[in-house]
């Protein structure tokens, strides 16, 4: 596989090895690099020879930052529309292929883990987050939804945490997500070579992986987890908000930093993502796939989309200007009405992957 691409794929012994090599974009995911994964994952899913794969980054400090961001202002500046849900559908359809995937796949994460960087980790058999691990998913800051299978994965955290997650995008280390179960393992870098020769020599991965295993401590958000619960189990986004405002007491200046932090973020991106939360839970990942598909490719033609977007490649980071400005003028009518009108050419995935 072409270095240009971003991504390389060999097969070393017993393994398969991927690496994100695109550094200068932070290894931003393309619609050309998920429907490469999701190529050589099915190749590898019933090759005899492959006893698992590892996933790895040549980048010291990020995993992958996500989804290509420049290029999909490029195509919201085109009015690309098929253009960009052809993008998601190749990431939702090679996360779909990583759950289906039977045999062991271990991704070595020690650094960003964001968006689409996720969507390409979580759904193996194993994941490790070592010493510089940061999982996030801001999309609502850009207008979007929490996708790559959040619908199914942030409501099956512990209490209303994962709700937390999508609204704020706030990131997280490597002992949250493990207590989370984000990730299964923690590790230290230094052991990532010898996880991947046991893996290239057939080593039994569960106990290696639980041999290498290391204690990350309690996180950050332990001692948050009562205000979240309290807050984040309001059923509107305005409810969420009243809630922290009223906050007092030692965990007054989290709730305030929380909420600051959601009144930055698209008001209809705050209350797609909620609906998906709440809906979540009565949703397998595949239902949960066909949903965000359904809902991105209404939220593409948005000007919250386009503007949220814009304003983190071209604006450079700036505020955004959403429209509408505030939660009181979203219609919740139309954001019911995303989730439940059907779109053109919905996404379809196929059974699982043959086996050995």
């Amino acid at each position: 596989m072409s270095d240009a691409l971003g991504i390389t794929f060999e097969e070393v012994d017993r393994a398969g090895l991927v690496t994100l090599d695109r550094p200068s974009r932070l290894n931003a995911l393309s619609r050309e690099m998920f429907e490469a994964l999701t190529a050589h994952y099915r190749r590898w899913a019933p090759a005899p020879h492959i006893y698992g794969v590892v996933m790895q980054s040549t980048h010291p400090t990020v995993f992958s930052s996500g989804g290509d961001l420049k290029v999909l202002h490029e195509l919201c500046e085109q009015g690309a529309i098929e253009a960009i849900r052809a993008f998601y559908r190749a990431a939702y359809t090679q996360v779909w292929t990583l759950e289906t995937f039977i045999r062991p796949n271990v991704p070595l994460i020690n650094g960003l883990c964001f968006g689409g960087g996720v969507g390409i980790s979580l759904f193996g058999t194993h994941c490790v987050a070592a010493e510089g691990y940061r999982f996030a998913m801001p999309q609502v800051g850009i207008g979007f939804l929490p996708d790559v299978g959040s619908t199914y994965v942030l409501p099956r955290l512990l209490g209303l945490t994962g709700t937390y997650l999508a609204l704020t995008g706030r990131v997280i280390g490597p002992a949250d997500a493990y207590r989370l179960r984000l990730a299964s393992h923690y590790i230290p870098s230094s052991c990532f070579g010898v996880i991947k020769e046991a893996i290239s020599d057939n080593h039994p991965v569960d106990r290696l992986l639980d041999g290498l295993h290391r204690d990350p401590g309690e996180g950050e958000l332990v001692k948050h987890t009562p205000v979240i619960n309290r807050a984040f189990s309001a059923p509107t986004v305005e409810g969420i908000l009243t809630r922290l405002d009223a906050e007092e007491g030692e965990d007054a200046a989290f709730a305030s930093e929380t909420a600051a932090e959601l009144r930055k973020k698209s008001p209809t991106s705050l209350k797609v993502a909620l609906a998906q939360m709440q809906r979540g839970h009565a949703l397998g990942l595949a239902e949960a796939l066909k949903l965000e598909f359904r809902l991105a490719s209404h939220l593409v033609q948005t000007h919250d989309y386009r503007e949220g977007v814009a304003a983190r490649i071209a604006g450079k980071g700036r505020a955004p200007n959403w429209r509408p400005a505030s939660l009181a003028d979203v219609d919740d009518g139309a954001i019911e009405r995303m989730f439940t009108t059907p779109v053109e050419d919905e996404l379809v995935l196929t059974e699982r992957n043959p086996g050995p």
